[in-house]
């Protein structure tokens, strides 16, 4: 039996179950069109029962010592390990990731399982002095409760363990909704896993949804505290004006509009080997890839000749072929868009050194030059295998160009100074960016997140603590207090 038969359920209180809503979402592998599974949906009678069942189960899983929570996440890793053929080739069905991909997300799920593990003993409290000298402060790190956990499309085994791990290390429990074009590698597997390694029932729920079927109530439902919700700036924007309604805290993990800059003392070899790394990892379908690359005049044609030669030896096609570099895009929606977007740009006078055919979802890659600085292209997240270099003259215009847009994830600066680096590094409005690097990157121990438009919040090491516990102030009167009444 495959992971597309057994999982294509509910997961609700320790149960697989059908859905109860009006429709079924059909699952789809994106290179062929196969059909893997499909869901019938949850309704607002799953969602609450989901909620309720995580209230239940929050309060006993609180209380389990955190050394006995950690046992859970050796044997989830344990369990990644023994069944990494048939996530491998989950991730390649369902998501159209390549070899490079998978192996790249299977990496990062352990690294991140293995965070958990000690992250629930990390929840430290406080003792803080009085003015009164009999008086003793407390204080205490709390579980939130319960979390509402919306995971994206594009890594989504990592993006639903990412969050789902270290709510429930820290003693919370979680209600997760996967995209609905990865229910499987977003929602069940991560609920399998989870199954298997023993966690008690009703800790970890999966609905496999859609608003068109149960509206806000994921969001607006009174039990969760947080909401993690990974996904796009315009959907992100809606989670959090209807979260904040309800006076719940979210941490938003949004789009990104990244640029690879390439000063005029880089080494130009390894940055373009960087920027094809970071512009086309998963057909460019990360929030961190670089969409922008900004290269210094001086070095433009060099750049440009030797990375345009470089694209043009990847490989598109099978993403079950391990010799592929480029598969498909998620759905003919999203190539279509990017076509659309590609020959709205060429026509407004932007110049293809390199314009990719497209057969049903399987883009090849395109690289464009000549943008004018109000190109609407340069401003958004593409989301698909297209580069865009952009010459500049000096710092200060790499700068200017790379804080033009609304987005402010992450970023790279090469250059062989390294603390000239540093020095431009500073100045870009990003979460995160990366001197001598590429801009994908990901650690279980550094705060990962964005400015601007590209999230709020952090995830990832102590930053998982502020997210995912509360604060409580406990005081101790040791002596008499004075009243004044």
């Amino acid at each position: 039996m495959s992971y597309f038969d057994e999982l294509a359920f509910q997961y609700i209180d320790g149960e697989w179950r059908s859905g109860t809503g009006s429709w079924d979402i059909v699952d789809f592998n994106p290179y062929d069109g196969e059909k893997l599974a499909s869901i019938t949906v949850a309704g607002v009678d799953e969602i609450d029962q989901a909620y309720r069942a995580a209230e239940r189960a929050q309060r006993e899983w609180a209380a389990v010592n955190p050394y006995t929570r950690r046992l859970v996440f050796e044997r989830a890793l344990r369990v990644v390990d023994e069944h990494e053929s048939e996530i491998t080739a989950a991730i390649t069905a369902e998501c159209g990731g390549t070899a490079l991909k998978a192996a790249f997300e299977l990496h990062l799920v352990r690294e991140f399982l293995r965070e958990a593990l000690h992250l629930a003993l990390r929840a430290e409290g406080r003792i803080l002095p009085s003015p009164d000298d009999t008086k003793e402060n407390r204080l205490y790190r709390l579980p939130v409760g319960v979390v509402g956990v919306i995971s994206p499309f594009n890594f989504p085994f990592l993006l639903s363990l990412k969050s789902v791990a270290p709510a429930i290390a820290l003693g919370n429990a979680v209600v997760l909704k996967p995209h609905q074009n990865t229910p499987i590698c977003g929602g069940g597997l991560v609920a399998k896993v989870f199954e298997e390694a023993g966690l008690p029932a009703g800790v970890l729920n999966v609905v496999v949804t859609d608003i068109a079927e149960i509206g806000d109530a994921l969001i607006e439902h009174p039990v969760p505290r947080v909401i993690s919700f990974t996904g796009s700036d315009k959907v992100g924007r809606h989670v959090a004006t209807v979260a904040a309604s309800h006076f719940k805290r979210t941490v938003l993990e949004l789009g990104g509009n990244s640029a690879l800059i390439v000063l005029d003392d880089a080494d130009v070899d390894y940055a373009v080997d960087a920027a094809v790394f970071s512009r086309f990892i998963h057909q460019g379908q990360v929030c961190m890839a670089a969409n922008r690359l900004l290269v210094d005049r001086s070095l433009e044609r060099e750049f440009t000749e030797k990375f345009v030669a470089k694209v043009e030896s990847l490989k598109v096609g099978d993403p079950g072929d391990p010799t592929t570099h480029i598969g498909p895009l998620i759905n003919a929606g999203q190539a279509d868009a990017v076509n659309a977007l590609l020959d709205q740009t060429v026509a407004d006078g932007a110049t293809a050194l390199l314009r990719g055919e497209t057969s049903g979802t399987l883009v090849a890659p395109s690289v464009l030059t000549g943008l004018s600085e109000d190109a609407p292209i340069l401003g958004q997240e593409i989301f698909g295998p297209v580069a865009l270099i952009i010459p500049f003259d000096g710092e200060e215009e790499a700068v200017r160009l790379a804080n033009a847009t609304p987005y402010g994830l992450s970023g790279a600066v090469h250059t062989g100074n390294i603390e000239r680096g540093v020095r431009v590094a500073k100045r870009i409005d990003t979460g995160m960016i990366h001197v001598n690097d590429g801009t994908v990157h990901d650690e279980p121990l550094v705060p990962f997140g964005g400015e601007k438009h590209s999230g709020v919040g952090r995830l990832n090491g102590d930053s998982m603590i502020e997210v995912f516990t509360t604060t409580k102030w406990i005081s101790i009167q040791h002596g008499r207090s004075r009243f004044p009444f």
